[in-house]
């Protein structure tokens, strides 16, 4: 006999922002699956059960019509499934290309983490969020994006908004209006610029999608690069800030990364297991299933908990530990299956080898501040909002 969702109800939705992993170790040990009342989502939470979910679309699907990323940006092809959402993939794929990234992209990358580490090297201290990760990946995206040169601040903006109210699950009326607001000034961003970008293509998204065979209908650029703001920015501005967090807070590791630059990417890969950027996302139940011994409905709408299950210990040794010398293991940071995150290369080459190597190279001594803590917050987004450092000048 299967059972039924449990249901907690004893925690506060402060709770989850503040520290969400004895939470999720709550959860983990209750049940496949969650009903979180101030969440109002059932979340699923164990690595095995979320890999099992995303080899099965047909019955844990993406398109889920009532969705707040939906409801925000519109219909992306990130809650499609099948040949809708490989169309939209594949329309996309020319701006992501190996070939691409390393030729073309890399470079630009490369200069703007010049660019902003020669400012704050001229200091002694600074906040990494505002100095150097927010400002990075916002630059970049807006790059790759194809917008025009716009403060760095306003599509850090959008992107904030967008990503609050896709997880606005306590439906903030505040947190909507300016979600909203958000979307409408992207829509007026792409507007500007398609025209452009028709008549002289570029490695860029917005001319992958005008120029891809079919074109991308419009409606389908706005809701996708929307999409691509929200995780395309937040994501590699908190794997910045969690590789440098997790470094300086295991100074023996950071001495044996600074060492051995072959530790790089290993580093990135468990920093991004350690606290997922990207930790929660929507499915929909297609029928009445069993999961793990726990009956869910057709149609309940589903959170897979990411983050929760990169510290599963049933699948990783000493989870809440970061551990660059982890063995070797695949982790649900940048998603599974057909969702597969398709800026993972990117974020792998921008904070991996070129953004946080290059931080800890230039600046001597770099260290947390005892006075002025980091600050971390979230769980369908999480990482840290503010990182105070020294180094020697």
């Amino acid at each position: 006999m299967t059972s039924t969702v449990p249901v907690v109800t004893d925690i506060a939705y402060q709770d989850l922002l503040d520290d969400p992993y004895p939470i999720f170790r709550r959860m983990r040990e209750l049940a496949p699956a969650v009903f979180v009342e101030p969440a109002r989502l059932t979340l699923v939470t164990r690595f095995d059960d979320i890999v099992r979910i995303e080899r099965d679309p047909a019955t844990y699907s993406a398109d889920n019509p009532t969705s707040l990323v939906n409801k925000v940006m519109g219909p992306t092809f990130m809650r499609k499934d099948g040949a809708e959402h490989a169309i939209g993939r594949k329309a996309i794929e020319p701006s992501f290309r190996p070939a691409t990234i390393k030729e073309y992209w890399a470079p630009k990358f490369t200069a703007i983490a010049q660019e902003l580490i020669d400012e704050l090297s001229a200091a002694d201290q600074a906040d990494l969020f505002s100095a150097l990760a927010a400002p990075m990946a916002s630059r970049s995206l807006m790059a790759m994006i194809g917008f025009r040169a716009m403060p760095w601040q306003t599509l850090a903006d959008w992107s904030q908004a967008l990503i609050d109210g896709a997880g606005n699950y306590t439906a903030d009326a505040g947190i909507e209006r300016k979600a909203m607001q958000a979307s409408a000034d992207v829509d007026a961003a792409i507007d500007a610029v398609l025209d452009d970008h028709r008549s002289h293509p570029s490695p860029s998204i917005l001319s992958s999608m005008v120029n891809a065979d079919p074109p991308m209908p419009v409606e389908g650029i706005r809701a996708n690069i929307k999409v691509i703001i929200g995780g395309g920015l937040n994501e590699p501005r908190d794997a910045i800030l969690t590789l440098v967090l997790g470094l300086l807070q295991n100074p023996a590791q950071k001495d044996s990364v600074l060492a051995q630059p072959e530790l790089w990417p290993a580093a990135l890969e468990e920093a991004v297991r350690w606290i997922s950027p990207i930790g929660m996302y929507p499915r929909r139940v297609t029928r009445d299933v069993d999961l793990s011994g726990t009956t869910l409905p057709e149609g309940l709408q589903i959170g897979l908990c990411v983050g929760a299950a990169n510290r599963d210990g049933n699948r990783f040794a000493e989870p809440d530990r970061f551990d660059v010398t982890r063995p070797k293991q695949s982790h649900l940071a940048f998603g599974a299956g057909p969702h597969f995150c398709a800026g993972t290369w990117v974020s792998r080459l921008t904070v991996g080898k070129i953004v946080v190597p290059m931080l800890f190279a230039r600046l001597r001594n770099l260290r947390l501040r005892a006075e002025a803590p980091p600050v971390v917050r979230g769980w369908v987004f999480r990482g840290p909002v503010t990182l105070p450092v020294r180094w020697d000048a």
